[in-house]
């Protein structure tokens, strides 16, 4: 039994509903038959995909038989890019994407994660999520389309690596480097980085064969099972205690297909709603585990770790925030969600953004 199936209680406790509640209509007995999902994540290996595994195992016994989660890494089903066609036509019942591959479907899905020197810790974006509207407005979007957003799920920052040192925001001109895209290679682009969109599952053989010689992909775990301090000799971060720049709080979901969705009782909704929220809890936490272990082992394989200063990150949120500007203004939506994080940035709890910093900027709300 492992720590996912010791919430179980807990879990049913918070969700207010008891076993017996979970196990009813559908309980997998001679009365009825277990819903099972096939739910595919981004993650392409390494420590994220064998947590996300572990949980999915977890989901049957914690139901006492009625949803049962079938689990796919990236690419198993269909590619990292078509997760949420995949889920919005039915190919899938639920998936765990990073939410930025979202964008194409929901274009205010660039601010439900996080974008360059925005909002910068986990507990900001819950905050954001669970404490300032963010999340009913993401299940609105979602809707739309024929899906539920269940919730956000944390990971951690992400990370790049090189070829070469990147010492200053300067080192990335004329660089080939892998991006997520949208508003992130808009501001690699704007310091001079050459910029491709590539999914994770391509990036190792594009470092390998030298179409790329800089490439951001999540953390050190997961990065170091791909195999990247075969092909890379640093690591870019930013200054102590702000690992990355460009996507600070990597966001990942649970969205799940409406049809789906909806063919679940009101307790088992609200125990995917209650687990998700766990679930991102432990995740992130196992994830950073592994990290520290992963730190290590980059370090024996003689990667060295270089530092961009905190002259970069002024300088960098200036090239960011008309960039925000500009994306939020492209979608009613993207303005709507961008200005109530503009507002928790410019308060006196964060102070990330002054006045100077948008003056002559507009929001088209």
């Amino acid at each position: 039994m492992n720590k996912f199936t010791n919430r179980r209680t807990a879990l049913r406790t918070l969700a207010g509903v008891g076993a017996a509640g979970l196990a009813a209509p559908h309980i997998a007995t001679a009365q009825g038959a277990t819903t099972a999902w096939k739910i595919q994540t981004s993650w392409p290996g390494g420590a994220g995909l064998q947590i996300f595994k572990d949980w999915c195992a977890t989901i049957v016994e914690k139901t006492g038989g009625e949803l049962a989660f079938t689990p796919f890494g990236a690419n198993d089903v269909v590619g990292d890019f078509q997760l949420y066609d995949a889920v919005k036509n039915g190919v899938l019942d639920a998936i765990n994407p990073f939410t930025i591959y979202g964008q194409g479907i929901v274009p205010a899905a660039t601010f439900l994660t996080s974008y360059p020197l925005g909002l910068r810790n986990p507990h900001e974006f819950d905050v954001f999520y669970y404490g300032l509207g963010g999340l009913e407005i993401a299940r609105e979007l979602f809707a739309e389309q024929g899906m539920y957003f269940v919730g956000p799920v944390h990971h951690g920052p992400n990370i790049i690596h090189s070829k070469v040192p990147i010492r200053s925001i300067d080192d990335f001109r004329g660089r080939k480097m892998r991006l997520p895209g949208g508003m992130v290679a808009e501001v690699f682009t704007e310091i001079g980085a050459e910029t491709t969109v590539l999914p994770g599952s391509e990036i190792f053989p594009a470092l390998e064969k030298g179409t790329i010689d800089v490439a951001d992909y999540v953390g050190p775990a997961v990065n170091y099972a791909l195999g990247f301090s075969q092909v890379t000799s640093y690591i870019s971060m930013g200054p102590p205690g702000f690992m990355s720049l460009y996507q600070p709080v990597d966001l990942m979901d649970i969205t799940v297909g409406m049809d789906a969705w909806n063919a679940l009782s009101p307790e088992m909704q609200q125990f995917v709603e209650m687990e998700t929220h766990v679930y991102s809890d432990l995740h992130h936490a196992a994830i950073q585990a592994a990290d520290q272990e992963a730190w290590k082992k980059f370090e024996e394989d003689g990667t060295e770790v270089t530092r961009l200063s905190q002259d970069d990150v002024e300088l960098m949120t200036e090239v960011a925030v008309p960039i925000w500007f500009n994306y939020a203004n492209r979608d009613p939506n993207s303005a709507r969600i961008f200005q109530i994080q503009l507002d928790y940035m410019m308060s006196g709890s964060l102070g990330y953004v002054t006045p100077d910093l948008v003056e002559g900027l507009e929001l088209k709300l």
